[in-house]
């Protein structure tokens, strides 16, 4: 198990990859450095936000658990 502190490097050194990539890609798209970071940053934001949503939806359902001590494999919602 990594430390939180491990974690924590680890996604910011991921995120920094996809800044650095969705950037050359935007560049080589563009021509532009400001349009290809700025479709970069706006990528990095949007994608955040889609997977915070994306996980809220996936922690409500409960299929291929095999936790069953998870609250949400214990019968229906209240």
């Amino acid at each position: 198990m990594d430390t939180h502190r491990r974690t924590l490097v680890k996604a910011l050194t991921w995120q920094a990859l996809g800044l650095f990539t969705m950037t050359i890609i935007g560049v080589i798209a563009t021509g532009s450095v400001s349009a290809g970071g700025t479709l970069a940053l706006v990528a990095a934001a949007t994608g955040m936000v889609f997977y915070m949503i994306h996980e809220r939806v996936w922690a409500c359902i409960s299929w291929g658990r095999s936790d069953p001590s998870h609250p949400r494999t214990n019968g229906p919602r209240p």
